[in-house]
């Protein structure tokens, strides 16, 4: 199944995945690599927050911007104020902007409870006022050698929440211990994204590339293309601690392998 020569579920590259490079160069890498569209995680890179210089790297590279990853991590918690709905409807505001379909976003931690109280209820009404997907995105126990924490309400497993939209990625679910190919399956539609990337089960949140770990990235990949799937598969691996040469071929590799994961196997049906 293709359309114009390429795949009918778009391959997408996470500005994550160049971290701590900016966006200007996750645009340009993802062109040069022929990759389908960019996902743009929010953060300190200024240009990340800005509609217009998004939309002018876009064009550039002619890329659609497939979605906007919401300033909800660790990392990002000064990124937009301090509010988490703030950052929620400014997402929406830059994906509204720059013609993006869905917002990611990370389920509340759990000192976070005021927030956590009215979650479901403000996503669900935020997508229903602005018409796009808010896919909330799988996490995992925070472990250590001796301890584990439940760090995120009303739980860190979407499965079993009455989310309309779900972002599965495949690293937390090696971090989590979860079954990825069964948390595939039981979302059905309400899978609305995936993070393809892939982990090793430790207690790190790894961001490999995907086939050099444990998850079962390929088998989910062809549940998705045999399911006539209408979600956006979106490349969200680190590279952080390579060089140059070495990311280009990571990214690549990446890239390849869900192509090749995309190709149905049999006659499709809707999920």
């Amino acid at each position: 199944m293709a359309q114009n020569g390429r795949m009918s579920i778009r391959v997408g590259l996470s500005t994550a995945s160049l971290y701590p490079d900016n966006a200007a160069t996750a645009f340009a890498t993802a062109d040069r690599l022929g990759y389908d569209a960019v996902e743009v995680m929010v953060w300190t890179d200024p240009v990340t927050q800005e509609a217009g210089a998004l939309r002018a790297l876009s064009e550039l590279h002619e890329l659609p911007i497939a979605s906007v990853h919401a300033p909800t991590l660790l990392l990002t918690q000064r990124v937009w104020g301090t509010d988490p709905w703030g950052k929620v409807d400014r997402s929406i505001d830059l994906a509204r902007e720059v013609g993006a379909g869905t917002v990611v976003l990370h389920p509340p931690f759990r000192w976070q409870r005021e927030y956590a109280a009215g979650f479901v209820e403000g996503v669900a009404r935020r997508e229903r006022e602005s018409g796009l997907r808010l896919a909330v995105e799988n996490m995992y126990p925070w472990r250590t050698a001796r301890r584990e924490v439940m760090a995120y309400l009303p739980h860190w497993d979407p499965v079993g929440q009455p989310y309309d939209n779900v972002t599965l990625d495949l690293s937390h679910t090696a971090t989590a211990g979860a079954d990825a190919l069964a948390m595939a399956q039981q979302l059905g539609t309400r899978l609305a994204h995936l993070h393809l990337t892939d982990g090793l089960g430790s207690f790190l949140d790894e961001h490999l590339v995907p086939g050099r770990g444990t998850q079962p990235c390929a088998a989910v990949l062809e549940h998705l293309a045999d399911s006539g799937w209408d979600g956006e598969v979106v490349v969200e691996v680190s590279t952080r601690k390579v060089g140059k040469d070495q990311r280009e071929v990571d990214l690549a590799e990446a890239l390849a392998f869900a192509r090749l994961g995309l190709v149905p196997t049999r006659g499709t049906s809707r999920i």
